[in-house]
């Protein structure tokens, strides 16, 4: 290696499509200073090697570090060497992949992929600073020209494949909504039993009515602003739902073993996600305005024609022009406003206003 100045790294050596590749340990607070990321914005995207970065996903990544400061888990990030290096494996014929990588302080060090974790790791440092001398792995490649670079981003990304937010809720231990919605389970049997865990959309044949995520999304719309540690509106919630699994006909069709969840699904709204979201709001406005005889309300909900049929209820608030369900939060919205109607509830002012702008639409 031609320069006299040059970084050096505790290294180990692997070989991938007949390349060399190295893994790296980085200390957080050198990451800035070490590891670019092309930020000429203005560019056309195929002159560059990877996305712009969403600045605003930032804050909540290093909020993430922030308040998991004994478990936050970083996977590693991957990065090309632009400039001269050496690998100087260590003297053990065993280990002649383990030794010391020596980059020239002349070279670009590119992020392929991680680039926002790299910044949200710059902001976590800025709010506590002793994160500074813990390490991420970064996985380094050779860098082969523009081609090359964007042919990496292109395959760790294409190949990625995303956890559904079902078993991401599932697996969730930190989140209070997920623990509440995983408790409010285990608390009514018929609600675990046709509650699909691990799929986020329910396929044409499954034998479940809901899914986890779905729950979690009607649960969030309970609480809202309260704040979930709440004692009472914990209580409420298990309350409120336990109500609904003992009371609502068309579950209890399935519950029951009157029907099939297909035949449900296939022919009433009652249990799709737009539903429970709609109900979840419901759930709020009688939390928070401590209605007492709630379950008078809502035992109401019966006299609702749940049918996919039902046009006159259900058209464009649930059941789109291609006759297809949405669901939107403008939809969700609006059929919390047919719901209520339904069950003899009044509108909050902002829900009247939505309601007068979907009937001028019409």
């Amino acid at each position: 290696m031609k320069s006299n100045f040059y970084y050096t790294f505790p290294a180990i050596r692997g070989f991938q499509a007949k390349r060399d590749y190295f893994v790296i340990m980085s200390p957080l607070n050198i990451l800035s200073k070490l590891f670019i990321f092309n930020e000429e914005e203005e560019l056309p995207p195929q002159y560059r090697a990877q996305r712009v970065v969403n600045k605003s996903r930032i804050p909540e990544i290093a909020e993430y570090i922030i308040n998991n400061p004994n478990d936050y888990v970083f996977s590693s990030l991957t990065a090309s060497i632009d400039g001269d290096y050496e690998f100087i494996a260590q003297d053990s014929c065993d280990f002649k992949d383990i030794g010391i990588l020596r980059i020239s302080m002349d070279s670009k060090l590119l992020i392929n992929d991680g680039q926002h974790r790299r910044y949200a790791i710059e902001e976590a440092l800025k709010i506590d600073p002793s994160l500074k001398d813990e390490t991420i792995s970064i996985v380094l490649f050779i860098d082969e020209g523009l081609e090359r670079s964007q042919q990496i981003f292109s395959d760790l990304n294409k190949h990625a494949v995303n956890v559904s937010k079902s078993i991401g809720i599932l697996y969730d231990s930190r989140d209070k909504i997920s623990l509440l919605t995983k408790e409010l389970l285990e608390k009514i049997p018929n609600l675990k039993l046709y509650t699909d865990l691990e799929n986020s959309t329910l396929s044409k044949f499954s034998n479940k009515l809901f899914t986890l995520s779905n729950l979690y999304k009607a649960n969030k719309r309970i609480v809202a602003k309260n704040d979930i540690k709440n004692k009472q509106l914990k209580n409420f919630i298990f309350e409120y739902w336990g109500f609904l699994v003992d009371n609502f006909y068309e579950w209890n069709l399935v519950f029951n073993k009157e029907t099939s969840p297909y035949n449900l699904r296939k022919d009433s709204i009652s249990s799709y996600g737009v539903i429970l979201e709609a109900l979840g709001i419901i759930g709020n406005y009688i939390y928070e305005n401590d209605l007492s005889n709630w379950k008078q309300y809502l035992i109401n909900i019966n006299k609702i024609n749940w049918s996919r049929e039902n046009l006159e209820d259900w058209y464009k608030r649930v059941i789109s022009t291609s006759g297809r369900i949405s669901k939107n939060n403008k939809c969700i919205k609006l059929s919390s406003n047919l719901i209520k109607r339904k069950l003899n509830i009044p509108l909050t002012k902002e829900e009247e206003k939505l309601e007068a702008n979907f009937r001028k639409e019409l």
